[in-house]
């Protein structure tokens, strides 16, 4: 069985093999292998981080607080980009296929020999935490940073068995078909995953869910903590070279920079610094100094990415209403009125003719392509009509089979280029991109 794993994209094939298609919300499945595999998800502290848009820069930011102060960290996030090898990252690396071919296979064995799961095999999603969970215990992580997948309360990562600290980043409308139809059906699935006696703090955005954060928390016994209501942030800053502000809150004074662009990323450093505040009793490590160093040292790549200065090469895998917004407003910030040829991608179930509409006030032009070999990927043809309906003229838009003649079209207009729509887009864009600007095959 081994020998069908000798890359990671085998691997994640692997995988896919071992499991049931789609999205399947509900816990009996991972709770079943997980107990197969001798609970590895209780051998070690975390950090739960759940919300829409944010969560993963927020757990980027917190991982790298935890490293930078001296403890052995693992960092679970999704999607990945290019490699399976991205979702879990043990002091900030990526782990070997050789340890990940060991997990696939425990995992394998555990589906094997439980004849319900046989029967029911778990999603893709779920047996690949339960493979992280796993390689988290063999490493004898001090703590894990887990970025929950979709939702909350019927998350596989909802089975952490000891979570120290849940933060929730911002919640918006997305994954509507699984979640709920309205901005507080969401975050009601965002907020279950709050447990007794465990420190809970939310960005407090939107702010009309803040009274229903209250709510959830008190009917489950978590210490809810509302972060911009306890810290104060000032003298915000950003340029190409980076993002910097004043954080006053929790009896701490930081003047913190990161190098993860974009004025949201001030909200989610924040949200990540006060819990990291939270964290000091049991973390003593942690000090002023190693977190103001952690955020310097973060890193969240296809997210504000600016690959090149001049002219801007931007990527950025905002693939909801919210995200675009927000990816507006920070290009504004940045380059002001500047306009940009616009790659765009994304998935058939998105709302991408909202994220088409904000796109419009920065973009000279939009060319439409798609995500090869992703069945889910819309078609660009598509694309381009709605991008009509949201009030791009039709003589700026163009549609591409083929993303790089996409990417070569926009490059040839000197402007600027922006490449946006999904993270999927930007994994399969993204080191095709780097090797055109290296000058490498």
């Amino acid at each position: 069985m081994d020998r069908q794993i000798g890359t990671f994209e085998e691997l994640e094939n692997f995988f896919s093999t071992l499991s049931s298609p789609g999205i399947r919300p509900g816990l009996d499945r991972i709770t079943r292998l997980l107990d197969d595999l001798g609970h590895p998800e209780r051998s070690f502290p975390s950090v739960h981080i759940v919300g829409t848009n944010g969560k993963g820069s927020t757990a980027a930011f917190t991982e790298s607080i935890l490293r930078a102060s001296g403890y052995r960290t693992a960092l679970y996030t999704s999607p990945h980009l290019v490699s399976p090898a991205e979702r879990l990252l043990i002091d900030g690396a990526e782990l070997s296929l050789e340890s990940w071919k060991r997990a696939a296979l425990r995992v394998a064995s555990a589906l094997r020999d439980d004849p319900a799961l046989r029967q029911d095999p778990p999603s893709f999603f779920e047996t690949i935490t339960a493979a992280a969970f796993h390689l988290c215990a063999e490493e004898k992580v001090d703590i894990a940073v887990v970025e929950a997948g979709l939702g909350g309360r019927l998350d596989a990562t909802n089975l952490l068995g000891d979570v120290a600290l849940t933060l929730i980043a911002s919640i918006s409308m997305d994954h509507m078909d699984y979640l709920g139809g309205t901005i507080e059906a969401i975050a009601r699935e965002k907020f279950a995953v709050m447990r007794p006696g465990v420190p809970a703090y939310f960005s407090g955005s939107p702010a009309e869910l803040v009274p229903l954060f209250r709510a959830e928390a008190a009917a489950r016994g978590a210490i809810a903590h509302v972060s911009p209501e306890e810290c104060v942030v000032s003298g915000i800053s950003v340029d190409e070279a980076g993002l910097s502000f004043q954080y006053e809150g929790h009896g701490l004074s930081l003047f913190v920079t990161t190098l993860l662009l974009g004025l949201y990323q001030v909200e989610n450093a924040s949200l990540a610094i006060s819990g990291a505040a939270s964290l000091m009793r049991a973390f003593p490590r942690i000090t002023s100094e190693t977190i103001v160093r952690g955020v310097a040292e973060a890193r969240w790549p296809g997210r504000f990415e600016v690959l090149r200065r001049e002219p801007p090469l931007v990527l950025d895998g905002g693939h909801n209403p919210d995200g675009v917004r927000h990816l507006v407003e920070a290009l504004t910030a940045l380059y002001g009125n500047r306009r940009f040829d616009i790659l765009y991608a994304a998935m058939k179930d998105k709302d991408y003719g909202q994220c088409l509409s904000y796109l419009r006030t920065v973009g000279r032009r939009l060319l439409c392509t798609r995500v090869p070999g992703n069945d889910r990927s819309e078609s660009p043809l598509l694309l381009a009509e709605r991008a009509m309906a949201a009030g791009w003229p039709r003589e700026a838009i163009g549609s591409f089979a083929d993303p790089l003649c996409a990417f070569h079209e926009a490059e040839a207009g000197g402007e600027g280029v922006l490449c946006s729509g999904s993270l999927y887009f930007i994994g399969a864009l993204r080191p095709r991109i780097r090797s055109l600007l290296d000058g490498t095959p």
